[in-house]
């Protein structure tokens, strides 16, 4: 028979192992959460790759790659921008969209079924640290204002640094067969938080400006 400590001992180990089971789901959400968020932030970079100042564009082709061989393209499945569930997103389908269009602009045919090069997108954000140095405005004004006139700079400038996130966009092209990238597009530039719903004109955008670096001409009518 069972005496009443033993049962409270009982009990709070089934307390501890609820909670830790809690805990443990509470950290899996989070985690979840996290995800989603980055994929909110990537999802203002593609907005910011078109400041007025245009994205960096980056293209890069493998070595002895024929891209003319190729006549038929699909998208990965899942697509690296899709949702950490594998359901596709609504940036991804923007995406899908506009890199169609740049693709059959091209020349190629898309398929569903069995195609020569797979496309695939990425989207980065990152942080990044940006100084500038302006006239100053006297100890005890502007970003060094802290100071307080207790004691002043050199040279009548002072240095301002800010922070802000910068975004990368990757449009891959996978030879199906060899499961290989044969190209690679990428548009990099400061990540700006307006004008979400203008995404799709954006994205339209953003991708014809990475597809104007391939290495072929648009087909002909």
């Amino acid at each position: 028979m069972l005496r009443a400590s033993d049962l409270e001992v009982r009990a709070a180990r089934r307390h501890r192992s609820q909670r830790w089971e809690s805990e443990r789901m509470e950290r899996n959400t989070n985690r979840i959460r996290t995800t989603i968020g980055t994929l909110a932030i990537a999802l203002a970079a593609v907005l910011l790759l078109t400041a007025c100042v245009g994205p960096r564009i980056y293209s890069t082709t493998k070595p002895g790659a024929d891209l003319s061989s190729y006549s038929t393209f699909g998208f990965a499945e899942p697509l690296g921008t899709d949702r950490p569930t594998g359901a596709r997103s609504i940036l991804s389908s923007n995406l899908a969209d506009a890199a169609r269009g740049e693709m059959e602009k091209l020349g190629y045919t898309h398929s569903d079924s069995d195609p020569d090069l797979l496309v695939n997108f990425y989207l980065h954000t990152q942080q990044k640290i940006e100084a500038t140095t302006t006239p100053s405005m006297g100890p005890g004004f502007g970003y060094y204002g802290y100071r307080g006139g207790m004691y002043s700079a050199w040279g009548g400038y002072e240095t301002r640094v800010s922070e802000y996130t910068e975004g990368t966009l990757n449009i891959d092209l996978v030879d199906a067969a060899r499961k290989e990238l044969v190209w690679e597009g990428a548009a990099v530039g400061r990540l700006r938080e307006s004008a979400r719903e203008e995404l799709q004109e954006r994205v339209q955008k953003v991708v014809a400006d990475v597809f104007a670096k391939f290495p072929l001409a648009p087909a002909q009518d």
